[in-house]
């Protein structure tokens, strides 16, 4: 393709607008045709200060305009709904976590964009982060063995947003989040699990593909929320493995290394061990160790390795679509996964009862 890629977004608000949208515009090889939001000041300023020359509310006037790739960044309660209109425009999609709301809306999706050859991303930014590519890399070429047991923590500042007790800053403060999308269970499918424990499932289910979910107990809290604040997950995996996830709305702020109310700098840890090594991967202090029982070991410092950044996936959905040779390393499978994990843990909230999927 020696043309320019032509691209369009549906739901630019503070997220869009902050980080997808500066990638595309900043891209020779992208002309960015047209965006759709229902915020009014986000459409002000995308027609004002961006200079986006056709904005919308209308999401199929996006469709209809023959695209070649389309982020999905609308709200989650949308994603499927959008996504599919994208995938059967002929666009190439990237799509904002969390994938969809339900398991089969995912693989349905999933399964549309491969019969239909279509590259289907999601936007789980630390899957393109060279502290994860090795992580990948080293689990494929040395592995360590058979997966027994894995650990996710995760913590983020982000009280204000789901408690909505206060304005929240994002990476752009031109543009402020829509509580709404956040908050209401109708429309963002849930809170900080939602939010944030889908961007570490994203990370955990790439990293360890052989893990199918069988079932899943858990229990959250709310704290007079109408969306959960607090996770906690234990999950059964079909080879007999078990695994937790944890999640924590850590009060604004509480970013290590830094004060700023937003910042890149997240709590996350991931471990994973096997019958013949582990592999941990502490993306709050950049801290990275692959150990086998046979010698093999790698520990190091990676200054800046875990900082959390999304230009990879919307980078990705442009050089996908140029026909370049580059790996999706968000596929829509992985999305599926953090949908099944997500959704059934509300399931057993709900019941009170280890849930199957």
């Amino acid at each position: 393709m020696s043309k320019k890629v032509r691209v369009g977004v549906i739901g630019a608000g503070s997220w869009a607008i902050a980080m997808h949208i500066p990638i595309l515009l900043a891209r020779d090889d992208v002309d960015l045709v047209s965006v759709c939001s229902r915020q009014e000041d986000a459409i002000s300023h995308l027609k004002n200060e961006l200079n986006i020359k056709h904005v919308t509310e209308d999401h199929k006037e996006v469709i209809n305009k023959e695209l070649d790739a389309i982020v999905v960044a609308s709200p989650p309660s949308l994603h499927f709904e959008h996504a599919k209109d994208a995938l059967e425009s002929g666009a190439n999609v990237l799509c904002e976590k969390p994938f969809t709301l339900t398991p089969d809306d995912a693989w349905f999706l999933d399964s549309y964009a491969k019969k239909n050859n279509r590259s289907l991303l999601i936007a789980f930014g630390w899957n393109y982060k060279d502290f994860t590519i090795e992580a990948k890399s080293l689990m494929e070429e040395n592995g360590i063995g058979e997966i027994q047991h894995s650990m996710v923590q995760m913590a983020t500042g982000i009280r204000s947003l789901l408690k909505t007790t206060s304005a929240f800053s994002s990476p752009d403060s031109t543009i402020m989040p829509d509580h709404n999308t956040w908050t209401n269970p109708r429309v963002s499918g849930g809170g900080y699990a939602q939010a944030q424990l889908s961007h570490a499932a994203g990370a955990l289910y790439w990293l360890a593909p052989e893990l199918k979910i069988d079932k899943v107990f858990s229990l959250m809290n709310f704290e007079n929320s109408q969306v959960d604040l607090n996770n906690s997950i234990s999950i059964q995996y079909e080879n007999g493995s078990t695994g937790v996830v944890s999640g924590a709305c850590s009060p604004d702020g509480a970013n290590y290394g830094s004060s700023d109310e937003w910042s890149p700098r997240h709590q996350l840890v991931i471990r994973i061990y096997g019958s013949e090594g582990q592999l941990i991967l502490d993306f709050e202090r950049d801290f990275f160790w692959f150990y086998r029982s046979d010698g093999v070991e790698i520990k190091k410092q990676c200054p800046g390795g875990g900082l959390y950044e999304c230009d990879g996936p919307a980078n990705t959905l442009v050089d996908l679509t140029l026909n370049k040779k580059v790996e999706n390393r968000s596929p829509a499978e992985v999305g599926a996964k953090t949908v099944e994990l997500i959704s059934t843990a509300y399931k057993s909230v709900e019941s009170k009862k280890l849930e199957s999927i």
